[in-house]
């Protein structure tokens, strides 16, 4: 158990969760950011990496993967505790504070800030069994670096945005690039497709993946067992990495468990981002009111409310300062 008591724990560690835990951090609170994918980032990072986004004020676009890093460098200003990897399975109330239970330890804090955008998601693996330690070097579900795949053989599978838009960039820097998909037809922007048929991918479609497993002369690489649809060919490709996109599952039933006020999938808020729970707030596409709008830049307004609620609900007696150029003069 972590003997901390902070002030606020963020669950959520997407744009509208690490721009909360900054400003959190820059009004001096104790701040556990959780997320339970291994990075940060959320929704536009895992995503809709490079996508562009047009309703951020002043930039006029930016990309999830940009968005992301510019919070990312933001954040350092102002650290706090980070908990990547980690699963929240409940909340409790306890001696005035909230006990968070994770799949790793237990958080103690005076507050908590519910930021898990549609839920919380996991990839959709592939459906049949393989050797588990191919996700050690050369299976991936995510882009952690998109490094990782200078100069390498590689295969995309799936036919999404994300899958058509990592098949693009990573082209850029490797060896050779495939990209698998069930369909003749992409699920992607029609300016995404246009830019995967202009380049040097090489498309495999219409094609499913059967099986997954070392190459025989080469332990490095994995021989990837392709079948064409509504046919008995077969293939088999050889490549380094394969990074596997058929998208995520989203789960929001566990708010239930945790007795919030729901309307639909969304948590009910007021105007200052508390739900039916004392000192329990929630943001972004998560949260619901009158006239909310789905949008980052509605999010990014809705964590300095919630943080600040909190913090008067916490410190009554403490003096505040609503601009940061108050706050670093």
């Amino acid at each position: 158990m972590n003997n901390e008591i902070y002030d606020i724990a963020i669950i959520g560690g997407g744009p509208a969760g690490m721009f909360s835990a900054y400003y959190a951090s820059l009004r001096k609170l104790k701040v556990a950011l959780i997320e339970s994918l291994p990075n940060l980032g959320g929704q536009p990072q895992t995503l809709y990496a490079q996508k562009e986004i047009y309703d951020v004020a002043a930039l006029p676009k930016v990309s999830g993967t940009e968005l992301v890093d510019q919070i990312t460098e933001q954040m350092k200003l102002m650290p706090c505790d980070q908990f990547l990897g980690t699963s929240v399975t409940n909340i409790e109330e306890n001696d005035g504070n909230w006990k968070i239970t994770t799949d790793k330890q237990t958080i103690v804090t005076k507050s908590i800030i519910i930021a898990i955008g549609n839920g919380a998601f996991k990839p959709r693996k592939l459906t049949f069994d393989y050797d588990p330690m191919i996700e050690e070097n050369n299976l991936s579900y995510f882009v952690n670096d998109i490094n990782d795949f200078k100069n390498k053989d590689v295969a995309i599978a799936g036919g999404g945005d994300s899958a058509v838009d990592w098949a693009i960039h990573i082209n850029e820097l490797a060896k050779s690039t495939s990209i698998i998909h069930r369909r003749n037809r992409y699920r992607a922007m029609e300016s995404s497709v246009d830019s995967l048929n202009d380049s040097t991918v090489d498309q495999l479609n219409p094609y499913i993946i059967k099986g997954v497993s070392f190459n025989a002369d080469d332990p490095n690489k994995v021989d990837i067992l392709l079948k064409k649809i509504k046919s008995e060919n077969m293939k088999t490709i050889t490549v380094d990495k394969l990074l596997v996109n058929y998208g995520f599952v989203s789960d929001s039933k566990i708010l239930r468990d945790w007795n919030l006020e729901l309307e639909g999938p969304f948590i009910k808020v007021s105007q200052q981002m508390e739900t039916n729970l004392p000192n329990v707030f929630a943001i972004g596409d998560i949260a619901t009111y009158p006239g909310k709008l789905q949008l980052i830049a509605t999010a990014f307004a809705e964590g300095p409310t919630a943080v600040t609620k909190s913090l008067r609900n916490i410190y009554p007696d403490r003096d505040y300062f609503e601009h940061s150029t108050s706050m670093f003069s």
